[in-house]
């Protein structure tokens, strides 16, 4: 059942897509409320000057002879320019909340959702414009964030069947040769079985990389154990293979997550230390996933070469964001406490 018109507005909050229709109708209503439109304070403010110079006009001893004499043309000249400084004066003051509204509308990014726009002018059509702003915020964040879902939906599904593929094809096929060579191996001359040998450590070195392909393509453990496991073997995983330390520091007891946010958590982290260990140049990673009073914390810090400076962010960052806006996470790039990046995660979650 829909709330009530006469219920309280409540705070501006989103999550997975629905923005509260109560704020909505609190941003209308402060829209709706400021009684003096823009165009009505802008006749105002020239009546008024108009009325200043005609009560000056009227008012003072001077006259104006035909011809016009040079002393009462500058007299002229002076009034009228003191006249158009005093009115641009006025007029720029007047527009001031429209320059405000647009620096705010520039600083909004569709990758940080729940950006909104303060309804609090005086000016009716700079609250209206304002509010629709939000709305139109609103609209997209809801739209960006049903897209993601859908492609990141996909993409694990074509990541699922990969390493289904890879297993039952792949792997099986690699085992099968193994299992033949080592039989050929057992009926050979000694002075062959050296070759045989190097295939067969060859086939097990492939049998062993598509067993950690499919095992990064389809974290199993995520639906097997848990976020924290899952997060524990990918740390141990990737810190064996590379011989980069890795600590992880994780709370003991997390708070429940959704499938899906438990998902990009672990993409995140992923992706995070996949950056750190290709690109960054670390020689020491830290993994911190963290109880906070609104859900939960993931922070990747690495002591590598830190932020680029090249501007737009690469594909593996992007990805990460767009993770994060479809659960309504909030994602932070930042420079690490003693150099690097530091990766940050926070997502909502009940506590």
């Amino acid at each position: 059942m829909p709330p009530s018109p006469a219920a309280p507005a409540a705070a501006s909050h989103q999550y997975g897509g629905r923005v509260e229709r109560s704020t909505l109708c609190k941003v209308n209503a402060a829209a709706a409320s400021h009684p003096q439109p823009l165009a009505r304070r802008l006749v105002a403010l020239n009546a008024a000057v108009l009325l200043v110079a005609a009560a000056v006009l009227a008012l003072s001893p001077v006259t104006i002879s035909s011809p016009v004499a040079v002393q009462e043309a500058l007299l002229l000249v002076f009034g009228l320019a003191a006249m158009l400084t005093i009115d641009v004066l006025l007029t720029r003051r007047a527009l001031r909340p429209l320059s405000r509204l647009t620096q705010l509308m520039d600083r909004a990014d569709p990758l940080r959702p729940g950006q909104r726009i303060p309804v609090d002018d005086d000016v009716a059509e700079v609250a209206e414009l304002a509010a629709a702003f939000n709305a139109m915020l609103a609209r997209l964040e809801d739209e960006r964030r049903e897209s993601a879902r859908h492609a990141l939906t996909a993409q694990e599904a074509e990541r699922r069947h990969i390493a289904q593929e890879l297993h039952d094809a792949v792997g099986q096929a690699l085992t099968v040769v193994l299992l033949e060579i080592e039989d050929a191996a057992r009926h050979v001359p000694p002075e062959h079985r050296a070759r045989l040998t190097a295939a067969q450590d060859t086939v097990r070195a492939g049998l062993e990389d598509t067993r950690r392909i499919v095992a990064e393509l389809r974290p199993e453990a995520l639906d097997d154990l848990g976020l924290r496991s899952a997060l524990i073997s990918l740390v141990t995983r990737l810190s064996e293979r590379t011989g980069i330390p890795m600590h992880r520091h994780f709370d003991a007891a997390l708070p429940a997550l959704e499938p899906e946010v438990e998902l990009v958590v672990y993409r995140v982290a992923q992706e995070a230390l996949t950056n750190a260990v290709r690109h960054a140049g670390a020689t020491e990673i830290n993994v911190h996933l963290e109880r906070t009073p609104t859900g939960l914390c993931l922070r990747v810090l690495d002591d590598g070469e830190g932020l680029s400076t090249e501007g737009r962010p690469g594909g593996g960052l992007r990805g990460m964001r767009e993770r994060a806006v479809m659960v309504g996470a909030q994602l932070d790039v930042l420079t690490g406490p003693e150099g690097g990046v530091e990766i940050r995660l926070d997502v909502d979650a009940p506590v």
